[in-house]
């Protein structure tokens, strides 16, 4: 039977936010060239990504909040999925590969009493002006770059899609789903109903990884291993962490909450129940090197 890696890609490796000088091209291509070799090692891949440029964007666009958050999450995962989707099948084709790309539009089921409902903290869309401030029916927080839309980030505890997304896998597909952590949803008297929320696509991930017993959870983002005193003259990389290791530093405030640490927590919940899995933390276009143990950072129980 064929190993099964779930691959996070994040959104600014797909589209920068404005100014990072990023060569987003560049990036896609060594995701791909992850994509490639894992099949050819005889994996089967599910890919997920982030979408926060992409949300932002399409929400500077909607000035005057016609369309919910819910909805472009979900236009952001068709728009990312048929671009990951179309440059991927044209590789598989060139190499005369057997797989086929497959996009889901993927909801994920939320509490509607989590607490994070409560205390709204992800910033989404763009700056926004004094006019809007003082009219718009929003929670806002003042950023370091100035005030924007907060909204919750709960925990994913249902993929809606997921029966879907494991036949497809039975069928080798290569699977492309849960864009932005998926569309938030929540059940109303035995129906669903959107909610506006982001949920981390790296929990997301965790998540999937998990219901799917995934042979490894790969997070791939721009930092090359995770790091003791990042940013200090004392920092220091980290080839192999144990999830009390993690924790311990999680305590400390080693991880950033916006960056590093929903993603130091999604590996360490995935390798703490999927004891066999590998918990891989890499930059694209180094996942075979990092599941070898020789670049990233391995996590383990």
């Amino acid at each position: 039977m064929k190993k099964l890696a779930v691959y996070a890609l994040g959104g600014n490796a797909l589209q920068p936010p404005k100014g990072d000088s990023t060569n987003s091209s560049e990036v896609l291509a060594r995701v791909m060239s992850d994509v490639i070799d894992l099949l050819e090692m005889d994996w089967t891949v599910i890919i997920t990504h982030g979408n926060g440029p992409q949300v932002g964007h399409l929400m500077e666009m909607d000035a005057d909040g016609i369309h919910s958050l819910e909805s472009w999450v979900a236009a952001t995962q068709g728009m990312i999925g048929h671009d990951l989707s179309m440059n991927l099948q044209a590789i598989l084709q060139r190499r005369l590969r057997p797989e086929r790309t497959a996009v889901i539009l993927t909801r994920v089921e939320v509490d509607s009493d989590d607490p994070a409902f409560a205390l709204p903290t992800k910033p989404v869309g763009p700056i926004l002006d004094a006019k809007t401030v003082m009219s718009a029916d929003w929670d806002i927080a003042e950023t370091i770059h100035g005030p924007r839309r907060v909204v919750a980030s709960p925990e994913p505890l249902q993929i809606m899609e997921l029966d879907v997304i494991r036949k497809l896998v039975e069928l080798q597909a290569v699977v492309i789903c849960g864009g932005g952590g998926g569309v938030p949803v929540v059940d109303r008297d035995g129906h669903l109903v959107g909610v506006p929320a982001v949920i981390d696509k790296d929990l997301l991930s965790s998540r999937l990884a998990i219901d799917l017993k995934a042979d490894a959870l790969i997070i791939s983002t721009d930092a090359d291993a995770v790091y003791t005193d990042f940013g200090t003259k004392k920092a220091k990389s980290l080839r192999n962490i144990s999830v009390e290791e993690a924790e311990s530093m999680d305590e400390k405030g080693q991880f950033p909450a916006g960056s590093m640490r929903p993603k130091v927590r999604a590996l360490c919940s995935y390798v703490s129940i999927v004891e066999a899995g590998q918990g891989i933390f890499c930059t694209p276009g180094s996942v075979l090197d990092a599941l070898r143990g020789e670049e990233g950072t391995t996590f383990t129980v």
